[in-house]
């Protein structure tokens, strides 16, 4: 029943934050000069959206199952996850979100919307090494840093 209710809440905040950066993304495709987008970069679009999506959400059932927790930071995994997606990259969640959102801005042709994943990134990269690692690294110990000196921050190749 735990871990129903833990999906439950994962689920939850995961949606809202989609919900969240997905509003924010529309909103900035108005100052696009909306370019049609036809044949092979529409397919690399939604290439793009689909394995971002699953790597987002194999990262976050990887958070409920073995974590016993969610992806927000006040409701985090109780214990530390290196499986699934974790052993190749650290942060799968927020590679899997770009690489979804560059897909949608790919697939709807919006220089706005890339633009705004970019800056999503760099967001996201700031969270990672001036909130999240410090934390993490002070919760884990020794098991983090080990984690860190194998497996790469972003891209899964090193």
């Amino acid at each position: 029943m735990q871990i129903l209710w833990t999906a439950a809440r994962a689920l939850l905040y995961a949606t809202g934050f989609v919900t969240v950066s997905l509003y924010l993304a529309l909103l900035v495709r108005n100052w696009d000069a909306q370019v049609p987008v036809l044949g092979a970069a529409q397919h690399i679009g939604m290439l793009l959206m689909a394995s971002g999506l699953l790597m987002g959400g194999s990262s976050i059932a990887a958070f409920v199952a073995v974590g016993k927790g969610t992806p927000a930071p006040f409701d985090a995994p109780r214990r530390f996850v290196a499986v699934g997606p974790y052993r190749v990259v650290r942060n799968p969640m927020y590679v899997g979100g770009l690489t979804a959102l560059a897909g949608l801005a790919i697939y709807l042709g919006s220089g706005a919307m890339l633009l705004f994943a970019i800056l999503w990134a760099a967001f996201a990269h700031l969270f990672v090494v001036l909130y999240e690692e410090p934390v993490l690294r002070t919760k884990f110990g020794r098991e983090y840093v080990a984690y860190c000196a194998a497996v790469p921050r972003w891209l899964p190749w090193r």
